[in-house]
């Protein structure tokens, strides 16, 4: 019993200079701390400012979403432009005026791809919302050189690619694209689209290759 008392009341008496040293130490940084700073004055509430974020610029979400919606309800399934498709492989297409030498040099990967969008499991009514919200994107970011995956249509009924032909055909009726051909196997083959895009002068020419190594305002390539 005598040993039981003598220690517990050393190990108290261990406690209590432990607690003793902590609340010493924790004064000698106050100290510290008030040595190192200096004299200083308490504000008072009135004369604090209130600082707040600024607000974000305004987003004219309507507008954007109208323009979709007319770029999109001006690509038809029923307008017939295989007379615009040049006979070469992948039928490539290009605006009168536009050089020959553009489609070339899409298709050998002349320009530096700056964002692109994949189709893939989408239906058609999806895929041409879809493919319109990408093209006014890519255009609001100032991007020339985009790639299209459609697919090959291996996972389709017949195998037989269905979106292809119907991009193809959006595509060209889309006053924003200057030119396209199919993707080098690289960059996705049959599967695939390279298009050139309007730039803000509107002329027939694509994005130097310096020019397109530089990310777009807004964001990089994709």
């Amino acid at each position: 019993m005598r040993d039981a008392l003598t220690r517990a009341a050393r190990e108290a008496a261990e406690a209590e200079a432990r607690a003793l040293a902590e609340r010493q130490a924790t004064e000698r940084q106050r100290l510290q701390f008030a040595i190192a700073v200096g004299p200083v004055t308490m504000l008072l509430a009135e004369a604090r400012a209130e600082l707040a974020p600024p607000p974000p610029p305004p987003v004219a979400r309507q507008r954007e979403l109208d323009e979709q919606a007319a770029l999109r309800e001006t690509w038809s399934d029923e307008v017939d432009v295989e007379s615009l498709l040049l006979t070469d492989d992948g039928l490539s297409f290009r605006r009168p005026g536009v050089n020959a030498d553009v489609v070339i040099r899409l298709r050998r990967g002349h320009w530096a791809i700056q964002g692109q969008t994949d189709l893939h499991g989408l239906r058609r009514d999806e895929a041409r919302e879809h493919l319109a919200g990408f093209v006014r994107d890519a255009l609001r970011r100032g991007q020339r050189c985009v790639r299209v995956v459609h697919g090959k249509g291996h996972g389709s009924p017949g195998r037989t690619p269905v979106l292809k032909a119907r991009v193809q055909r959006w595509l060209a009726q889309c006053d924003e694209v200057i030119a396209f051909a199919q993707a080098s196997g690289p960059e996705g083959g049959a599967g695939a689209l390279i298009v050139l895009l309007v730039g803000n002068s509107r002329r027939a020419r694509g994005p130097r290759r310096d020019e397109a190594a530089q990310p777009p305002p807004g964001g990089g390539p994709t």
